[in-house]
């Protein structure tokens, strides 16, 4: 992945975006999908990785986190994507039912002879362009974001109706991923 993170604070509270290459609509399909909350839920419980919001969108993700337990956030971060993008690749190869499998494997490619430090499928852009959020309105900013993120994209009327987002945890209910932590802002 990237060698260009730009987390200066171990122990900050970041906001990242990442995108599929290319921009490619992949998350439109909900196996692919639960391949990135697996892993989160996987970096919470075994990384050190706290989750504060989160959105998968049909060609990128949100991401508001912190690495605790002395865990470097840009080093979470890079595991997580090359996890996820081994995974997911392997889920599009071996799915028979993918109908986009061979434009999809041939983008990767691509996009991988393009990179010095990816050998054969790359799946994330490297580019993550990491804000620490340093204040309570920019949290409140940032969360508000990512959660109407859906509701911009036309998916849903209402951001807690999306599934594949922390929105629900926010209103008082219980998303996919557990121990969100649900930031309140009085401000």
């Amino acid at each position: 992945m990237s060698r260009n993170y730009k987390f200066h604070n171990p122990v900050g509270l970041y906001f990242v975006s990442f995108a599929v290459v290319y921009w490619l609509d992949v998350f439109t399909r909900n196996e692919y999908k639960n391949i990135v909350i697996e892993s989160l839920s996987y970096c919470q419980k075994e990384k050190g990785m706290e989750l504060i919001a989160w959105c998968i969108m049909t060609n990128h993700v949100h991401l508001i986190f912190r690495g605790i337990k002395g865990q470097k956030p840009e080093l979470l971060l890079g595991d997580f994507k090359r996890f996820t993008s081994k995974a997911i690749v392997k889920a599009i190869t071996d799915n028979p039912r993918e109908s986009r499998k061979e434009n999809l494997l041939e983008q990767f490619a691509k996009a991988a002879s393009n990179s010095s430090n990816v050998k054969y499928y790359q799946f994330w852009r490297h580019d993550n362009r990491p804000i620490e959020l340093w204040s309570n309105k920019v949290i409140q900013e940032k969360v508000n974001y990512i959660h109407n993120n859906p509701v911009e994209a036309g998916l849903v009327f209402k951001p807690e109706d999306y599934v594949y987002s922390s929105a629900i945890d926010y209103a008082d209910g219980q998303g996919l991923i557990d121990n969100i932590i649900v930031f309140q802002y009085f401000g």
